[in-house]
């Protein structure tokens, strides 16, 4: 698995990569005198082609014995190719289901849920982001049991409803190669893996077995407290507040009273503390509540409206952070669990 495994056949170059989890495939027209097929050392390889300048390189493969000739210019380099009928096999999607999404609508799902997904290994359906296929909609769902979020597309939807729990690794790596153009992405899925296609590129991936928790129950439904802010102004304000909180809680308090927003920090240990006063809309009884500013930062960064709001309902409930106007075919809900304050000052 520390090997690419190059397949030549008909002067295309097909490249293939696995982990037994994800494979990834993709394929380049070459001049090639003969067919066949090596697994080639990945490490050395990228190392070397990185620095190369543009220019042709010739491959030779000594089929006796897999030795491996590189020439570029005028250099040559010599490495050691492996069988390659011993490279693992890439999983064919069988009895698959299929649904089109437009590369930018899968980016911008992917970057407003991979950052709520959980590290917790001992939580394995939390570590991948959870799709749920609808006639109506897409809705994409990420959470480490301290914050949520939930993104819903209004312009997907697949004639049979479905739920896939897809890793975080896989949609790294399809972040990392979606084209910048606008593609259509083709997405098979089967109850084992999903298959994404695009362009020349091939994406495979085992999809996380297990039950992904009931995240709808934890969303309160009832918030008669609602604070609307500008994003920036706020955002700007947590990141410096925060640099005078508890280093492992990052803890900051909120206080709401009318139109008037306090926000304050403290780290008892090295007598730090901040406060700031920000001017807002707000609804409801004046009240106090505790975050960790880390995950409101982290969501304040990935939402994308002027305003934002936040609605709470007790100081123990989990408060939803909203975008003030939705963008068109998207619906983005994103939750915080609050921390507990103390010595209310």
């Amino acid at each position: 698995m520390e090997n690419f495994l190059f397949e030549i056949k008909d002067n295309v170059l097909t490249i293939s990569a696995t982990d037994l989890q994800t494979s990834m495939v993709t394929s380049l027209p070459i001049e090639a005198k003969e067919e066949g097929r090596v697994a080639m050392p990945s490490k050395i390889l990228i190392e070397t082609l990185k620095t190369l300048p543009d220019q042709p390189v010739a491959f030779s493969v000594d089929t006796a014995t897999l030795a491996i000739e590189i020439s570029a210019g005028d250099g040559k380099y010599k490495l050691s190719g492996e069988n390659a009928d011993d490279f693992p096999k890439i999983p064919v999607v069988d009895n698959a289901s299929s649904v089109t999404i437009p590369a930018s609508v899968l980016a911008e799902a992917i970057n407003k849920t991979i950052f709520a997904v959980s590290n917790d290994e001992l939580r394995p359906a939390m570590s991948g982001v959870l799709v749920q296929l609808s006639e109506q909609s897409a809705t994409f769902v990420a959470t480490d049991a301290h914050k949520l979020v939930r993104y819903r597309r209004n312009d997907i939807s697949s004639q049979k409803p479905t739920s896939l729990i897809l890793p975080k690794k896989a949609l790294s790596l399809l972040k990392s190669s979606l084209p910048m153009e606008d593609t259509a992405v083709s997405v098979e899925y089967n109850s084992t893996n999903a298959f994404f296609k695009f362009g020349s590129i091939h994406l495979i991936c085992r999809l996380i077995d297990e039950r992904y928790p009931d995240y709808e129950a934890v969303i309160p439904q009832v918030n008669p407290n609602k604070l609307t802010l500008g994003r920036h102004v706020f955002l700007n304000s947590l990141r410096r507040v925060v640099i005078f909180a508890n280093k492992t809680t990052h803890q900051v308090r909120l206080k709401i009273s009318g139109s008037e927003l306090h926000i304050s920090a403290e780290d008892l240990d090295f007598s730090n503390e901040a406060h700031e006063r920000l001017s807002c809309q707000f609804e409801g009884d004046d009240m106090e509540i505790g975050f960790n500013a880390k995950f409101l930062v982290e969501m304040l960064t990935n939402l994308d409206s002027e305003e934002v709001v936040i609605e709470m309902s007790t100081p123990n409930r989990a408060g939803l952070l909203l975008p003030a106007v939705s963008e068109e075919n998207e619906d983005i809900l994103m939750l915080v669990m609050p921390v507990m304050l103390n010595n209310m000052g």
